[in-house]
């Protein structure tokens, strides 16, 4: 069941592919380009090694190479299979950055092929959300290390993976309230109750008391199975040995992984919250622990934005759109060795905001093929009409989004795990936002409403001495719109152009072209052409992040890239 170039059983391919797309994208590689009618040819050098592939360019630039194109020359003048020893190689990195990119791509094969020797193929179209969110196993579209997954074993991929389906309880940890922050909804007792319910915290309660420990000097925290197995002789070692913390066991509501694989999913209580904990690994880009500044103000981000979205009755009516709100958060050991590593945030479920009728999906379902090698949206589109359907896709997938930019002033990171697809019988009616704690941003003299930011800087010691640009709040409007655009359009919606490209033959400047003007019609309607106009999309090219120069620590973490959005219609 892959993305629309995959060859089955090859995650080799998709692997090599997807590294060569991004490296050509960001011009890591300086490559010559050769056209045939709608191909491109790649080829570019490394020493004595000669390095080419096949495929063509889509929507911002995307580099869309075909399968099996990716080769070398081989000494006798014969093209072979490219490797991926050879392609890292070839890039502009360190000898300890190209180390560390090699090794998380060897994981994400390790883990891909468990995945095709082990996982059922069958259709996902008619799983429950929670079903789904395991079940989407082609992780991340673009970056090539998308299933690394550092320090995650076979056996750990089965038990904790999300693909597995398995379900686990939390393990539990008492730690000295000197060294906890923590920021929740109600009276601590209440909170847990409400949480764990009453049989379960009287047994941690008991456990409590059989260690000698009083709730006046300790605090609860859960931790990822996996995380306390990583860390119990590692870092959190002088902690349990001196009594700073100590192991409270595992206990409570099974819980299965998202597709994030640190956030999890309550499997006995599917409307109580998702609960995010820190993961001491490396997947796609980045180091799945928490931002410690983070954990604490998770609440704040979210009763700003509920309150910035219960105000605004389009919210209700032309754009619907629900937040789910990060309710809780606790962090342990904030400013140490452990920065990071003991954290869980606590949001709402996307089970307890469906109404009667209404099911959901993530939105990087949409992306996606399946066993049968047609789309997973496949019988959507054939039972409401393909330009009926796509046209109510895209309201309700970008206006809310939009909206809360143009209209509010607030960029949210909307991209396919951050975005939730609410639809009865396939037809779109409304999206759901996840994920804000340390992916929302502003500018001040851009917010519709500036008085209801929150005070950050009164809300952690970070803040005060932060960088422009470090946080949530950024000086440059363009830059702002940016953050939209790369998350939303260049690594979510052009995924989806490409699929619908691919199987039902709409040319992606057509698809952007209607994007282009709803987008003008939305600033028309509300009389916000003025501030749509500060976001910069008449420009040519937009910056997008390059995800691949990033984790090579080249300096760069952006390029200019074409700007689909630019050209005025006809």
């Amino acid at each position: 069941m892959p993305l629309p170039l995959d060859l089955p059983g090859r995650p080799d391919e998709r692997v090599a592919r997807q590294l060569v797309e991004a490296a050509l994208y960001e011009r890591l590689v300086e490559a010559t380009v050769a056209k045939n009618g709608a191909e491109l040819t790649f080829t570019w050098s490394h020493g004595d090694k000669r390095f080419r592939c096949a495929g063509m360019e889509g929507a911002f630039g995307r580099i869309r190479l075909s399968a099996g194109s990716v080769e070398n020359e081989r000494r006798d003048g014969a093209w072979q299979a490219a490797t991926l020893d050879e392609l890292v190689a070839s890039l502009p990195a360190s000898p300890e950055a190209t180390r560390r990119l090699l090794s998380e791509l060897q994981g994400t094969l390790v883990h891909c092929s468990w995945n095709d020797r082990n996982l059922r193929q069958a259709s996902r179209r008619d799983l429950g959300f929670a079903a789904l969110e395991g079940a989407l196993h082609e992780g991340h579209a673009y970056h090539p290390c998308f299933k690394a997954r550092t320090g995650f074993s076979e056996s750990d991929n089965r038990d904790f993976g999300p693909e597995a389906g398995n379900s686990f309880q939390l393990a539990w940890l008492l730690v000295r309230r000197d060294e906890v922050s923590q920021n929740l909804p109600a009276d601590e007792a209440a909170f847990w109750i409400a949480e764990l319910g009453g049989e379960v915290f009287a047994r941690l309660d008991r456990e409590r008391a059989r260690l000698g420990l009083a709730w006046d000097d300790y605090n609860l925290l859960p931790l990822h199975p996996w995380q306390w197995t990583s860390l119990r002789d590692t870092l959190l070692a002088p902690w349990l040995a001196n009594g700073t913390a100590h192991f409270a066991g595992i206990v409570g509501d099974l819980y299965t992984a998202s597709q994030s694989i640190r956030t999890l999913l309550n499997a006995d209580r599917p409307e109580a919250a998702n609960v995010k904990l820190s993961m001491n690994m490396s997947n796609s880009s980045s180091l799945r622990t928490i931002e410690p500044h983070s954990v604490c103000t998770a609440p704040v981000i979210s009763r700003w934005l509920g309150d910035v979205v219960g105000s605004d009755p389009l919210f209700e009516t032309a754009y619907p759109l629900a937040v789910l709100e990060e309710y809780a958060g606790i962090i342990a050991g904030r400013d140490g060795p452990l920065a990071g590593q003991l954290a869980a945030i606590w949001r709402r479920s996307v089970t307890s905001v469906l109404a009667d009728g209404e099911q959901a999906v993530p939105f990087n379902a949409l992306m996606a093929t399946e066993h049968d090698g047609r789309p997973f949206i496949d019988a959507w589109v054939h039972r409401h009409g393909f330009r009926n359907w796509l046209g109510q896709l895209l309201e309700v997938a970008i206006l809310p989004v939009w909206h809360l930019l143009v209209g509010h002033g607030i960029a949210t990171e909307a991209h396919g795990q951050n975005m939730v697809l609410i639809h009865r019988d396939g037809w779109p009616v409304r999206l759901v936002l996840r994920d804000f704690h340390d992916s929302v941003e502003y500018v001040h003299d851009f917010l519709r409403e500036p008085n209801k930011v929150p005070d950050f800087l009164a809300l952690d010691p970070a803040y005060r001495t932060a960088l422009p640009d470090q946080y949530y709040w950024m000086e440059d409007v363009e830059t702002l719109g940016e953050l939209v655009t790369d998350a939303l359009f260049v690594f979510n919606l052009a995924e989806v152009s490409h699929l619908l490209q691919t199987f039902y033959g709409l040319r992606e400047a057509d698809f952007w072209k209607a994007v282009r003007r709803m987008l003008a019609e939305y600033a028309a309607s509300h009389g916000l052409g003025a501030r749509q106009d500060r976001l910069g999309l008449a420009r040519p090219t937009i910056t997008a992040e390059a995800l691949l120069a990033r984790k090579l620590n080249t300096g760069r973490s952006s390029h200019a890239v074409s700007n689909p959005l630019s050209t005025p219609d006809a």
